[in-house]
């Protein structure tokens, strides 16, 4: 039996999976506080110590994502808001990162400063398709290198000037990273190359930078922020499986949906999006959350009319506990069936606006019609007796009533075991092992 150890380091707590990778089999579990406020290794440590207690766990290969700290802070600057702009904010989201800043046009004062205030780990410089215009992104490269600006930058724009703009920056001492356009031509939107520069860049520059550790040893063991590991473990049981999915991650802060696509010959022809069309992709709602966004679930499902007779004013009260103590635990008939009802809610409205896509740019949203497979994720859900989970989903599953295209039939799982980033972490290294691992747990096997 071959174990490795697969872990998420999150903003609240530490999930550890140890899988056998001969057998593609979940072996042992444990989660631990993330210990932010004083060095993330300890509460890594203890989970790894519980979930491995009774193996034989010595010089075992770990896996480790995170999304501690805040994550991946990223800010987009493009040519214009409409196209390489909306392009670039697809690609960090796909990437895993927090979008915090979209720029449009030529960077001024005022912009620069708005850019700063962000406070952004990572800037993704675009601007241009192949061969096209380069003066914006010459221009933008040029007043960031006069800026000393010492966040880093991938640049993904115009691979005419690619080589010359790299040394520019890299000249003024901006720590560069090339990568190819994220909008080569107009419609087709090429997203690897420019997420394996971020994840680099991630992995190099911020985790370190984060000081969520005092020595190197954390920054040595991650390999990909949690988002972009939940989207490539997506991704693989996409692929496995075959057809359409769709994953709902609701969290304390934000729920997350991602989707997984197949491609539409269509979407090639007139009226095609300029901005490509991302087939895998990541949406965050940052106001939609279990404890500390509690309160804007409640403001969004009003707007939504999504509440009955009544309930705005029960639900407020319940929300605003939640938000002034994330900590909290429902232990009442009651207060249990709050949080199913805020998570239901918060799930709803969160792949509402995902088929919509607002958040994506795209103006003719996402279909999500044909999807065949919703997995719930979150530990509202995972740590929920069955029914109740399958509550919360069956009420995503059954609204129609946005005006926007959802699953007309779709199976309900959870990933109450947390399989997805372990299989996202374990794609590279133990692609078989991964696919077997998400097959069993959220698949048919």
């Amino acid at each position: 039996m071959t174990l490795a150890v697969c872990a998420d380091v999150g903003s609240t707590y530490t999930k550890v999976a140890v899988v056998d990778l001969d057998g593609a089999a979940l072996v042992a579990a444990a989660s631990a506080p993330t210990t932010v406020g004083t060095d993330v290794l300890h509460g890594l440590d203890a989970a790894v110590g519980a979930a491995t207690a009774g193996l034989n766990a010595r010089d075992l290969p770990w896996y480790v994502c995170s999304s501690a700290g805040g994550g991946l802070r990223l800010a987009v600057v493009g040519y214009e808001p409409l196209v390489t702009a909306q392009a670039g904010r697809r690609v960090g989201l796909s990437a895993g990162a927090n979008v915090v800043h979209v720029a449009a046009g030529r960077l001024g004062a005022a912009e620069l400063t708005a850019l700063r205030a962000a406070r952004p780990d990572v800037v993704l410089l675009v601007g241009g398709t192949d061969g096209g215009d380069a003066e914006v992104l010459t221009h933008n490269a040029t007043r960031l290198a006069k800026a000393r600006w010492r966040v880093p930058v991938v640049l993904a724009g115009n691979v005419a000037v690619r080589d010359e703009l790299s040394a520019v920056l890299a000249g003024a001492g901006v720590p560069v990273t090339a990568a190819d356009n994220v909008l080569p031509r107009i419609g087709v939107l090429a997203p690897a190359s420019a997420r394996a520069a971020i994840r680099e860049v991630f992995l190099r520059h911020v985790i370190g930078g984060k000081r969520l550790s005092r020595g190197t040893r954390f920054a040595r063991l991650v390999r990909a922020a949690t988002p972009d590991a939940v989207l490539t473990g997506v991704e693989v049981l996409a692929d496995t499986l075959g057809g359409d999915l769709a994953v709902v991650d609701v969290g304390g802060a934000t729920t997350d949906v991602y989707s997984v696509l197949t491609p539409d010959e269509r979407a090639d022809g007139p009226g095609r999006e300029v901005a490509g069309t991302l087939w895998r992709a990541r949406t965050v709602e940052g106001d939609l959350g279990m404890r500390w966004s509690a309160p804007g679930v409640v403001r969004a499902a009003a707007e939504e009319r999504l509440l009955a007779v009544g309930e705005q004013d029960v639900l407020q009260r319940a929300a605003a506990v939640r938000a002034a103590d994330p900590g909290f635990l429902a232990e009442s008939g009651a207060e249990r069936a709050a949080d199913r009802r805020i998570a239901a809610l918060a799930a709803t409205v969160a792949l509402r606006r995902h088929a919509r896509g607002a958040a994506t740019g795209e103006r003719a949203g996402r279909d999500l019609r044909d999807v065949r497979l919703m997995v719930g994720s979150g530990g509202v859900l995972r740590h929920a007796p069955a029914a109740d989970a399958a509550g919360v989903l069956a009420a995503v599953l059954a609204d129609h009533a946005g005006g926007w295209p959802l699953p007309r039939e779709a199976r309900a799982v959870v990933d109450v075991d947390y399989v997805l980033a372990a299989g996202g972490l374990l794609a590279e290294d133990h692609s078989g092992a991964a696919r077997a691992l998400l097959r069993r747990h959220l698949g048919t096997d």
